[in-house]
C-alpha cells in the first residue's frame, strides 16, 4: 500500500480527553477512518503513513464517521506517534 491509498483510509486522529487517556493507559490511538475500511487494511494504513506497527484495531460507527481505535505494542510507541501526529 502506498502513501495515497493510505491517506484516503486514515482520514485523520480524532482528539478528545478520552482518546488522551487511552494513549498512556492503553497504548491506543483513535483515528477517523474511511467507512468502507476493514481492520486489516486500517493496519496496512498505519504502517505506511506513519511507520509503526499496529497490534490490534477495534472499530465503531459515529455520527462523527467510523473510528478506529488502533492498538500499538507499547505506551512509548503509541504517545511517540502522537507526539509525531500532533496530538500531545
Amino acid at each position: 500500500m502506498n502513501v495515497d491509498q493510505a491517506s484516503k483510509i486514515i482520514l485523520k486522529p480524532y482528539i478528545t480527553e478520552k482518546t488522551f487517556a487511552m494513549i498512556e493507559n492503553e497504548s491506543k490511538i483513535c483515528f477517523i477512518v474511511d467507512k468502507a475500511a476493514s481492520k486489516p487494511q486500517i493496519i496496512e494504513a498505519v504502517s505506511a503513513l506513519y511507520n509503526q506497527k499496529a497490534t490490534n484495531v477495534n472499530t465503531a460507527r459515529t455520527i462523527y464517521g467510523k473510528k478506529a481505535f488502533v492498538q500499538f505494542e507499547t505506551t512509548e510507541k503509541a504517545r511517540d506517534l502522537a507526539t509525531k501526529i500532533g496530538m500531545l
